[in-house]
């Protein structure tokens, strides 16, 4: 992740004293998810760049590194490393008093309107580049964005960008609205998000957020859509307008908001467990169990043995642990259920002796150049003798009448697969290791566009 922040202010080399870090050095700073290091590669009187480089470390986010902190998603759900809130992150920890406007050696400076420019890439574009521009092209910055074709790409278009910002105005306020702003691009967060993330939003939004006319998307963006929290702050900052800037489907999630009327998660999870029943296993790995909505289905069936559950996101799985009443009375036998913390990109003899390996709405959550590390691992190299795998059926959306065109149902997919895609995928799979593929519909069936959610049964 790279972010950079440049001026032509002379002596341009006064961005040192604005940052607090010397031009001839370069400053490491260690963070529980990587390692970040700011260095300056220009440092003139007529121009001087400070680049902040971070190298997020994947090995010590699937180990548990850095849970101290918080940490919620590993980013093993494989987007790229763009910038996102552990850039934020890094940001606050290396320029934190800058970020405050303090400066004890050129104060009247930082308070001074600077000619500045800054570049971050790669950039995530949830919302595509209008929203990019309604971010920031309101707080006075011109925006020149190229999308990164490359990265991300598929039929709703590039999903990355180069983004460069120039313009006018105090250093540290554009350090806090990159802070804020970032991870409101990426639309997710990497560590739990609870009340004290409120005083962050204010601290860093004091001044500018509040006359924002993206001010409620930022907050529920930020907020990560917890609708409790966001109501709580747009009230803080606009107690007349709290109540009626956010819609009631803004209180779940917007998946589950949008497919509600057809009790979709109902029948998904009354077909899989319908699917796994006629394959007479007794050992289920549940492979992205999210709070444990499976896992509890399966619990009241007595044919089923042993379960495990496995999980990116600590605090999902301490929410399917509550919703199991694991090691509590009237919860299931001791071992009958294991939650696990991991990623299905790295193998896992943990979930191993499963009978049937299911992923309940995830490989579209995947990029999809990801996806051959998570065949490899679920069928090539665990290889259990069922996979079940349900996705969203991208022809069907036509017919959500709150979906815009060629829009995914939740802003996290990175792709929605028409049937003939689904189908074809899973041909590749049967050739490449030796399964063959049963295909079902969920959900009422359209006589044109299909059902809702589709569903392969895979057997070795």
């Amino acid at each position: 992740m790279f972010l950079s922040v440049a001026t032509t202010q002379r002596p341009a080399t006064d961005l040192g004293f604005l940052l607090h870090k010397h031009p001839e050095r370069l400053h490491e700073t260690d963070l529980s998810f990587g390692k970040a290091w700011l260095f300056y590669p220009e440092a003139t009187d007529e121009r001087c760049e400070a680049v902040l480089l971070l190298d997020v470390d994947p090995i010590g986010l699937v180990r548990g590194k850095g849970q101290a902190e918080g940490l919620l998603d590993q980013y093993v759900n494989d987007r790229p490393y763009a910038a996102s809130s552990f850039l934020s992150v890094a940001l606050n920890k290396a320029l934190r008093t800058a970020m405050t406007g303090i400066s004890k050696e050129r104060q009247q400076l930082a308070d001074s309107d600077l000619p500045l420019e800054t570049v971050v890439t790669p950039l995530p574009m949830r919302g595509g580049e209008a929203l990019v521009r309604g971010l920031f092209e309101p707080l006075g910055w011109s925006v020149d964005l190229t999308p990164i074709e490359t990265i991300g790409s598929n039929t709703g278009g590039p999903r990355y960008g180069h983004l460069r910002l120039t313009g006018t105005g105090r250093l540290s306020s554009l350090l806090n609205h990159l802070y804020v702003l970032i991870p409101v691009m990426d639309d997710a967060k990497h560590y739990w998000v609870g009340e004290a993330e409120i005083d962050k939003l204010l601290s860093k939004g004091e001044g500018w957020l509040e006359n924002h006319p993206a001010k409620d998307l930022i907050v529920r963006r930020y907020l990560r859509n917890r609708g409790a929290l966001a109501r709580i702050a747009l009230e803080r900052l606009a107690p007349e307008t709290a109540g009626e800037a956010l819609p009631p489907e803004a209180r779940i999630a917007p998946e589950e908001a949008l497919e509600a009327p057809i009790r979709l998660n109902d029948l998904r999870m009354d077909a899989v467990v319908r699917a796994i029943r006629a394959t007479g296993a007794t050992s289920i790995a549940d492979l992205g169990c999210g709070e444990g909505k499976l896992l509890y289905r399966l619990v009241r069936e007595r044919w089923v043995h042993k379960m495990f559950g496995l999980d990116p996101a600590v605090r999902e799985l301490e929410r399917a642990a509550k919703r199991l009443k694991l090691n509590e009375f009237g919860g299931p036998p001791e071992g009958r259920v294991t939650l696990m913390h991991g990623s299905l990109t790295y193998r896992d003899s943990r979930w191993a002796e499963a009978d049937v390996a299911v992923l309940v709405e995830v490989i579209e959550h995947l990029d999809e150049d990801r996806l051959p590390l998570i065949e490899r691992v679920v069928f090539g190299e665990t290889a259990p003798k069922t996979v079940i795998v349900t996705t969203p059926n991208a022809d069907y959306n036509a017919l959500f009448p709150n979906l815009a065109p060629g829009a995914f149902r939740h802003p996290d997919h990175r792709f929605e697969w028409s049937r003939v895609r689904f189908e074809a995928w899973a041909a590749r799979i049967g050739k490449a290791y030796g399964y063959s593929a049963a295909f079902s519909d969920i959900g009422a069936v359209h006589p044109v566009l299909g059902a809702p959610t589709q569903m392969a049964v895979f057997t070795r």
